[in-house]
């Protein structure tokens, strides 16, 4: 997704264009369970296991009946041990975003906006959204740059602004938030609570996770809200442009 911000005579605003991404991959899903295990999937059959030697390694069955895939318009059928399932994930986002208000380049201020992003999967594990910036800093107009919000260890509760800096940075909200943004209403990386705007941090060249979901959510998903935030000095002194971001979004199934 590319984040935007426009300055012209001094005013800057800012727009947020989202990549929708869909992943399908190979996983498994859960038949049995108790609070000392899981079965993933069961067979009846006669034999087989799994072998292994330097060379190769082996997972049989014997006599399943019926096996192999099946589909049709409304279903689609895996059936047998050596099938398995195919586990289902997507990632759909809201829309584009308008950082708000407009900033004065000369007295400064703060501009917000946000977008959501909702992950789909019937994967028995769970899932791992993450979110990258393709530079650094994340936010660039020709020679000029907006920089980076660095937070350090943990992100930080509130987002601090020193009057000669420019800083670009965000904080993701919702159920699945991973425990680096959760809170303890004034620390963040203390997994009590999720304090609206708050556990701020910025964009890297690395990817970082933002949600972490445990277990299928299908077919309702789980939606996290990025809240991304522009924050300029009165005496930061940036240059009018346009400044763009490109950052990637990330869901894979656990």
């Amino acid at each position: 997704m590319s984040w935007r911000s426009f300055a012209n005579s001094g005013i800057a605003a800012g727009v947020l264009t989202a990549l929708v991404i869909m992943i399908v991959g190979v996983g498994e899903a859960q038949v049995r369970s108790s609070g000392n295990y899981q079965i993933q999937s069961d067979s009846i059959n006669v034999g087989g296991g799994f072998s292994t030697s330097t060379s190769y390694s082996q997972e049989s069955t014997v006599s399943e009946i019926a096996t192999g895939p099946a589909d049709s318009a409304s279903y689609a059928l895996r059936a047998g041990y050596q099938q398995m399932q195919e586990v289902y994930l997507s990632l759909m986002v809201s829309g584009d975003v308008l950082m708000l208000p407009s900033l004065p380049g000369i007295t400064g201020g703060t501009a917000n906006g946000s977008t959501t992003f909702t992950v789909l999967t019937d994967s028995p594990s769970g899932y791992q959204l993450s979110v990258q910036a393709e530079n650094d800093p994340a936010m660039q107009y020709g020679a000029y740059s907006i920089t980076d919000y660095d937070a350090g260890a943990e992100p930080d509760f509130s987002f601090i602004v020193g009057g000669g800096a420019a800083l670009f940075g965000y904080t993701p909200e919702g159920v699945d938030v991973a425990p680096a943004f959760l809170d303890d209403g004034g620390v963040c990386g203390i997994t009590t609570q999720d304090t609206p705007l708050a556990c701020w941090d910025g964009l890297t060249t690395t990817a970082r996770s933002i949600a972490v979901g445990e277990g299928a959510n299908h077919p309702l998903g789980a939606t996290t809200t990025v809240h991304f935030r522009v924050g300029v000095g009165s005496s930061a002194g940036v240059v009018p442009g346009v400044y763009t971001a490109t950052t990637t979004v990330t869901a894979l199934p656990l």
